[in-house]
């Protein structure tokens, strides 16, 4: 055996030394050493700084200017706000457990660190599902117009959440766990045991069929054809970036992603097998940078946001130079006005 099982944890180790312990009560120094974990404390706080206020602006911007509001980026939306949700609860528990080389709020934490993690990561896979199938629709039948295309994404959106919360929920109500893996300072679903009174192997199973299989087929097959089209005449300029945008975005998502999820299948597919715990803590924090990474490419290659977010900016700048203007003329005729 190259692991120890606990009663609500797995460490990739085996205790015949007897320096095991629960990732719940005790550091895990010795899986790894103490500034490996000073450097994830550090990493997830650069996440939560970078990441909290992109995703705000991009979000703020969307919904202020009008000529934002079409189906793409209602999906930019989504993510933006899952995003959000995922730095502001998920994050600080995660860097809170590698502050302290353990998950110092135990096993309520784990679920809560396990829950919007994965929440927000399955989340915004399904939002690219959607708005591959979108692209290909519009790409394939360039007279559609836009009402039947946010109705399409409308109801993609309510598709998206519920497809989420039936992979994030059942680890909550004992189908599966919420377990720390790698290094024990975050977490996630149970790759590493059968657990048969969880019914856990049915579960990654599941998961890994409808979750993994299914959007990878639909995403690949949707921008398999977007590639051939993506310089179409057909399309005007607006339908071609769109396109791109799409294309890039995604292949940036599945490049954080895909890495955490081959890790975790091949753990599942040889139980018992020796790994590192480096190893899926570097993949696992790795796919947490996503939520920086997905909508700084959507910005670096959408000119429309580009622009939205400089006249945004000029605003605020104009409102504070406005009132700084305000306050010096007030200053000065304080200064001249009579005894």
């Amino acid at each position: 055996m190259n692991g120890t099982e606990g009663p609500d944890f797995y460490i990739p180790m085996s205790n015949a030394t007897g320096v095991v312990r629960s990732p719940h009560e005790y550091p895990q120094y010795y899986l790894a050493e103490p500034w490996v974990f000073s450097f994830l404390t550090i990493y997830m706080f650069f996440l939560i700084i970078v990441g909290f206020p992109v995703n705000l602006f991009t979000l703020v911007v969307t919904v202020l200017h009008k000529n934002l509001r079409t189906p793409i980026y209602y999906i930019l939306v989504n993510i933006a706000v899952v995003d959000l949700f995922v730095i502001a609860v998920s994050f600080p528990f995660t860097m809170h457990a590698a502050m302290h080389g353990y998950f110092v709020r135990g096993q309520v934490g784990c679920n809560f660190e396990g829950f919007f993690g994965g929440h927000g990561i399955l989340t915004t896979l399904w939002c690219l599902v959607v708005l591959a199938v979108e692209r290909c629709m519009v790409s394939f039948r360039p007279g559609m117009d836009i009402h039947s295309r946010r109705r399409f994404v409308i109801k993609g959106v309510r598709f998206i959440w519920l497809m989420a919360f039936s992979w994030s929920l059942p680890p909550l109500f004992e189908w599966s766990r919420y377990i720390p893996e790698g290094l024990q300072c975050s977490c996630g679903v149970d790759y590493y045991t059968l657990k048969p009174e969880l019914f856990n192997e049915s579960f990654i199973n599941y998961m890994f069929t409808v979750h993994v299989v299914v959007p990878l087929t639909v995403i690949s097959v949707c921008l398999g054809r977007l590639l051939c089209v993506v310089n179409s005449d057909a399309l005007d300029k607006t339908e071609r970036d769109a396109n791109r945008v799409t294309v890039v975005m995604t292949l940036g998502f599945f490049v954080c992603w895909l890495p955490y999820v081959s890790a975790g299948w091949h753990i599942f597919s040889n139980q018992g097998s020796a790994f590192s715990p480096l190893t899926m803590t570097l993949t696992a924090f790795f796919a947490k940078s996503a939520v920086v990474h997905v909508p700084l490419l959507f910005i670096a290659m959408d000119k429309p946001l580009r622009q939205c977010m400089f006249i945004t900016l000029c605003q605020i700048k104009n409102h504070f130079a406005d009132d700084d203007g305000a306050s010096k003329s007030e200053s000065s005729s304080a200064s001249v006005a009579p005894a």
